[in-house]
């Protein structure tokens, strides 16, 4: 018997908790779309030049999608909340690439020992947005000693970073994510009409 609650005990955290990006899993933590705890404004050079290796073959750089509201989001085949939040960045990716929103999903696995498991993520979820791998320079430059996953910026199309968000809520995080995703394309369409 309490081999049984300790196993569902570990299950349950697996599935809620918040996950380490290396490996480690973390209590959970309230997700908070928080700009003001990030310390970068926009994306650095470093960042956005780098060449990703993409799940589906090749490379690419986060700069080619300058013009863009993206949302970059930091996961693991592993991690409970990323599988959680996946869903929801494929809607919001099918209901807002119209107007301009590109979603980019970068694991934190190593890309040789995880390529046929991120391949299988991708098919299980219905992912066809764009999936790499983040080296872990990048990861660690913006994630800024929040070492936790998931981890999703939402970028402006002139490369700022308007929001933050660490962990991920089933209750909360879909709906603030879609608010900040209107919001930012909606604040784009303006000042491209201006």
């Amino acid at each position: 018997m309490r081999i049984t609650r300790n196993f569902i005990a570990a299950l349950v955290m697996m599935f809620v908790g918040q996950c380490s990006a290396f490996g480690q899993q973390q209590p959970t933590l309230t997700p908070t779309p928080s700009p003001e705890a990030s310390k970068l404004t926009e994306l650095p050079e470093s960042v956005l030049n780098v060449e990703l290796k993409s799940a589906t073959g090749g490379e690419f750089k986060l700069s080619s999608y300058k013009g863009y509201v993206v949302l970059i989001h930091l996961w693991a085949t592993w991690c409970g909340p990323c599988r959680l939040e996946t869903p929801e960045l494929v809607k919001l990716q099918r209901t807002f690439e119209s107007p301009g929103l590109r979603v980019i999903e970068l694991s934190t696995e190593n890309p040789d020992a995880s390529k046929s498991a991120v391949r299988d993520y991708m098919r299980i979820f219905g992912v066809k947005h764009q999936v790499g791998w983040v080296p872990k320079n990048v990861a660690l430059t913006l994630m800024q000693s929040q070492g936790a996953i998931p981890q999703t910026f939402l970028i402006a199309r002139d490369g700022r970073i308007l929001k933050r968000f660490i962990g991920f809520s089933r209750d909360s995080t879909p709906a603030l994510m879609k608010r900040a995703t209107e919001e930012a394309l909606k604040t784009n369409e303006q000042i491209n009409q201006e």
